[in-house]
């Protein structure tokens, strides 16, 4: 489908104009269209999971369930926890189209992401959004993983591929199951592009929201065994686990 926005447009104009925060509409301070203090109120993630980003109480930890069943992929790198206002921002972006949400959100990850590169996190050589079923792409026009991938090379200048997984079966929405049932949803839902040449590469899943990490794993564990050498999954939000506050 070919339903994403031109690249020109509303989407695109506020990079060059004078901005006001799309948050509280107040003037900006910055190139973006969000005021410091807007951004500095933001959800940001704490301390949390070395392996699978998920909350805890102190850093340099890694979560019961990564060191029960290390997952395929090696890291996730997501700035804010799935709370407000970055919940309300995520979803009027995929279901109210509101794309100049979703590509502020795409600028803050990105910063976020090279921020993460000068310090520890190893840079992948390919961007790779998680696909969307096809009757979801047919409602709702558009994948936000793959906007978000496309956004996020341009700024962080790495190669995006659209194409290289596919989802070959229309599963039901994973946020209406439990984790049992999410996996068990996923089985055989995704494929490896016929032409996918992967071997020996560092490559990075795109996504908005990482909840049980049961999309992000079956991914993962498709692209290793085909011969990646390392995943890594980004995204814009973690959720804790159900009843941790945030």
């Amino acid at each position: 489908m070919h339903c994403q926005p031109p690249r020109v447009g509303p989407v695109y104009i506020w990079l060059n104009n004078d901005q006001f925060c799309l948050l509280c509409s107040e003037p900006s301070d910055s190139d973006l269209p969000i005021c410091t203090a807007c951004e500095t109120d933001l959800p940001w993630l704490g301390h949390h999971c070395q392996t699978c980003a998920l909350p805890l109480p102190a850093p340099g930890l890694t979560c019961g369930q990564c060191l029960k069943q290390p997952p395929a992929f090696e890291r996730v790198a997501a700035p804010w926890f799935y709370s407000f206002p970055i919940d309300s921002l995520i979803t009027r972006f995929k279901h109210s189209a509101k794309w100049p949400l979703g590509r502020l959100l795409a600028e803050l990850l990105a910063q976020f992401l090279q921020h993460r590169f000068d310090e520890d996190l190893e840079r992948p050589d390919l961007l790779i959004p998680v696909p969307l079923a096809t009757k979801r792409l047919r409602q709702r026009g558009f994948n936000q993983a793959a906007m978000l991938a496309r956004w996020l090379s341009t700024g962080l200048d790495i190669p995006c591929d659209e194409a290289l997984l596919l989802r070959t079966q229309d599963t039901s929405a994973q946020q209406e199951l439990n984790a049992d049932a999410r996996k068990k949803n996923l089985r055989n839902a995704f494929a490896l592009a016929a032409d996918a040449s992967i071997k020996g590469r560092h490559l990075a899943l795109v996504d908005d929201v990482l909840t049980t990490g049961a999309t992000a794993q079956a991914l993962a564990r498709l692209l290793m065994d085909a011969g990646a050498a390392r995943v890594d999954v980004y995204c814009l939000a973690r959720t804790p686990k159900p009843g941790d506050a945030t």
